[in-house]
């Protein structure tokens, strides 16, 4: 199956850097409803056959132009929400009190998944209400499906689950307002990214190290 992970638009609390994580939280800025307008045409080289959102206002309104276009319902699921803040919840990300919050995030993705977030879930819930989701995907029959996510929660999920992306390439590389990563594979066969944000992604045992951009994409 190909897997199309794609962040929500821009948000009024994007703009003030806030851990605003709970359901169902803010809508989109004017900017983050033109980023969903253009995912259509962004994506019109995929065929895509199943498009999923989070419980999150958020995500929902960033897939409804593409489902749409697609003649598709938004299939909303709990299960790809954002990473809980806990007691973090509003805080902005970059003062001290924070921090957790991201170290957290990948202490869970490199396996650390008893670890709890302050106030919050462990890295097991997390990945458990994630992968059940991509399963449920993976076994509708849809050979490419498009979920609209959260950026935590997909560079966590996906430097958890691919054999190509690390914890240090996913914690390096920010995925901004509707960018997308693509994965290949299966919950059986494991996942590989081939691409993450327009730059393809190094095969697993390529020499340099895991998850680095090769190219540039079309």
């Amino acid at each position: 199956m190909r897997l199309l992970l794609i962040r929500h638009g821009q948000t009024p609390s994007n703009l003030e850097h806030l851990l605003d994580t709970a359901v169902p939280g803010p809508g989109l800025t004017e900017l983050g409803r033109a980023q969903a307008e253009a995912l259509p045409e962004a994506l019109a080289g995929e065929d895509i056959e199943a498009v999923y959102a989070s419980t999150l206002t958020r995500t929902r309104l960033t897939a409804a132009p593409l489902a749409a276009a697609r003649g598709l319902d938004v299939l909303v699921r709990d299960g790809i929400r954002e990473l809980s803040a806990g007691d973090m919840e509003m805080l902005p990300g970059d003062v001290p009190q924070a921090k957790p919050y991201m170290r957290t995030v990948f202490a869970w993705a490199a396996g650390d998944t008893e670890l709890r977030m302050p106030g919050g879930e462990s890295g097991a819930q997390a990945l458990a209400r994630y992968d059940a989701v991509v399963a449920e995907a993976a076994g509708s029959g849809a050979r490419t499906v498009a979920m609209v996510s959260h950026g935590a929660a997909i560079r966590m999920w996906t430097a958890a689950r691919a054999v190509n992306v690390d914890v240090a390439f996913a914690a390096a590389h920010p995925l901004q307002n509707t960018g997308v990563v693509v994965l290949e594979g299966t919950p059986v066969d494991g996942w590989k990214v081939l691409a993450w944000a327009g730059a393809v992604v190094a095969p697993a045992g390529d020499s340099g190290p895991a998850g680095r951009p090769v190219a540039e994409g079309e």
